[in-house]
């Protein structure tokens, strides 16, 4: 019986250390997790006594953490309440900014600013550092609420109130979702491990609260120090690993929000200073965090709202809105955009002045010319009418409930009436300007888009 058993665990072994990039000696992880008491009797066969599980131990999870490169040394506490996590000493985290965020596999910026090998070392010495402490806090959750579209996330930490606020910005999971979910991410919170750990990085990591850093092809974000205070560091560390999760799941990942205005819904793009300064504007929203999944399921946030009774999955965008920002005068208040236009403007962001390729400031590792593409299939495919607001409309910002107005009128369909300006110099400067930067940034732009 006990030959059977060891040649059991050893085949569970061997498979879980195939799934890691160091696979660990069987003998050590027998040795570590599966202590054994062998009454040897003279009259009997052998047998094998485990210990009982309960709080804190659990075989199965830890054979899922080994698989990760972690290991348990005393106990690792799962899906706790935010009462228990309480209890086990999480307390109200500072939120920090600022602190440097460091993605490889971001197609935005080009080259990455951390190799693959850096984050193999590094994601080496935060296993270990795991492995050390007596109690790991593990947490699931998703990024997108639709079960269809979404991306399965695991939380490993050393510290509760990590876990407390990690949560916080994931949705529900059901039990047992990871453990079938194909390709979920994990996030490695070591916020007691030695400071010495950003050497691995090198000067840009210097920051005394500590940083984050993420590979999207391991599919892994790692958070050292206060790192996990800074929650929209860590939102666009997420929302670059969940990125081609979701498109591979059928879904359209969009840096952009959901207006709720009566029985419609609305997908808006806008920059982040006018999301931020309408305190009006924010009671439309579903959410003020950017990061949308628009799918055939329907449209959701990528992270959780504030608002409980809320609905987790929302009906297709009635329309979408695209927010400019011009002080020139070359863009009018409102104007209605064919699907190619609608691309277009997406492709660009413009902003007074400066270009932010769709809508986002943030890291994604996908092209944003191939998101352009793919919604100008969804535009075409739902049939979904586009419009452009001037939120600087002749150097007067428009935000709060003046903008909420602009994007109902396009609801009812009663837009101000927009006269030709084709002949305009000021339009044929702008369309200059978009033209030079979009062609030397993107090539091969389909003959569909246009200003």
């Amino acid at each position: 019986m006990r030959n059977a058993l060891l040649k059991h665990l050893s085949r569970t072994a061997l498979a879980s250390s195939r799934s890691t990039a160091s696979p660990l000696p069987f003998s050590f992880l027998l040795s570590r997790h599966y202590a054994v008491s062998v009454p040897l009797k003279e009259d009997k066969g052998e047998t094998i006594v485990f210990p009982r599980e309960g709080p804190g131990v659990s075989y199965g999870l830890n054979w899922a953490l080994a698989g990760r490169g972690v290991l348990v040394k005393d106990k690792a506490f799962y899906n706790l309440k935010s009462s228990e996590l309480q209890k086990n000493g999480a307390a109200t985290v500072e939120h920090l900014s600022g602190l440097p965020l460091h993605v490889r596999g971001n197609a935005v910026s080009g080259a990455s600013d951390i190799t693959k090998a850096q984050f193999g070392k590094l994601l080496k010495q935060v296993t270990s550092h795991l492995s050390s402490v007596s109690n790991l806090f593990v947490q699931d959750g998703a990024v997108g609420s639709s079960s269809k579209c979404d991306a399965k996330v695991r939380i490993i930490s050393d510290n509760p109130s990590a876990v407390l606020a990690l949560s916080n910005l994931l949705w529900r999971t059901p039990s047992r979702a990871i453990s079938h979910d194909s390709c979920p991410l994990t996030i490695y919170v070591a916020s007691s491990i030695s400071p010495s750990v950003r050497e691995i990085i090198g000067p840009a990591s210097q920051a005394s609260g500590g940083f984050a850093a993420a590979d999207v092809e391991r599919s892994s974000l790692v958070l050292c120090g206060k790192a996990f205070g800074d929650a929209n560091a860590t939102k666009d560390a997420l929302a670059a690993l969940a990125t081609p999760v979701i498109s591979a799941r059928g879904g359209l990942p969009l840096s952009a929000r959901l207006l709720v205005s009566g029985d419609s819904v609305v997908l808006l793009f806008a920059p982040e200073d006018i999301i931020q300064n309408g305190s009006d504007f924010h009671k439309a929203l579903v959410s003020t965090d950017a990061g949308v999944v628009i799918s055939s399921h329907g449209s959701a946030p990528f992270f959780r709202t504030k608002d409980s009774a809320a609905p987790s999955l929302l009906q297709k965008p009635s329309s979408v809105i695209f927010a400019s920002s011009d002080s020139t005068g070359a863009l009018p208040l409102v104007s209605r955009l064919s699907p190619g236009q609608a691309a277009y403007h997406f492709l660009a962001g413009y902003q007074d002045g400066k270009f932010v390729p769709a809508y986002s400031k943030g890291p994604s590792p996908i092209d944003p010319l191939t998101l352009a593409n793919s919604l100008l299939s969804q535009l075409k495919e739902n049939n979904s009418p586009s419009f452009l607001i001037n939120v600087n409309d002749g150097g007067k910002a428009i935000a709060g409930k003046e903008l909420v107005k602009l994007v109902e009128s396009t609801l009812s369909n009663n837009i101000p009436e927009v006269k030709p300006v084709a002949a305009d110099s000021k339009v044929g400067d702008l369309k200059g300007k978009y033209k030079s930067f979009l062609s030397g940034k993107f090539q091969d732009l389909p003959e569909e888009f246009s200003f």
